[in-house]
């Protein structure tokens, strides 16, 4: 069976050691977390929880079983199992000590829809924001020496449509 992408939306506890107890779930289970968001919600008490990873469908049921069962877990959806909108976050510090490198970053901005957050005599730092292959498009569209230092967020997702993760 060939391994698929899985993207976990949660709903826990915003209690000490409940991230613990998640990440040790997947650990135990030898099961690797290839991205890992989480803050609070519109409720301080609640945090959601994004983990993706690669896996057999199979195996990803039975985490996700296993995580039902822990006490901080509240809900648990596999929004691979729908359409949904996803999202990452990825800051990427430029060399631009000559005007061709800052041209060349201004103009790869603009392509990609991308900000230009922060510029120094020889930086710039762009904040790219979007779907995986955008992000993964950027960097292979930049010339990699100009490439000084990439920064990027776990991946979040939300269902589309009138499918809800709420307590």
């Amino acid at each position: 069976m060939q391994p698929c992408r899985h993207i976990l939306s949660l709903l826990l506890e915003n209690t000490a050691g409940a991230l613990s107890r998640v990440v040790g779930l997947f650990s135990a289970r030898g099961y690797n977390i290839e991205s890992l968001s989480v803050a609070p919600t519109e409720d301080p008490s609640v945090s959601r929880m994004t983990i993706v990873s690669l896996g057999e469908d199979q195996l990803t049921e039975q985490i996700t079983k296993h995580l039902n069962r822990l006490v901080e877990v509240i809900k648990v959806v596999d929004l691979s199992d729908g359409t949904m909108v996803e999202r990452g976050l990825m800051l990427v510090k430029l060399r631009a000590a000559t005007d061709r490198e800052r041209q060349e970053a201004f103009r790869m901005s603009e392509i990609f829809r991308a900000r230009i957050v922060d510029v120094t005599e020889r930086t710039y730092t762009v904040e790219v924001t979007g779907e995986a292959g955008k992000l993964q498009a950027f960097l292979a569209a930049i010339d990699p020496t100009a490439i000084l230092e990439v920064v990027q967020t776990g991946r979040t997702g939300v269902s589309r449509g009138d499918r809800i993760l709420h307590v």
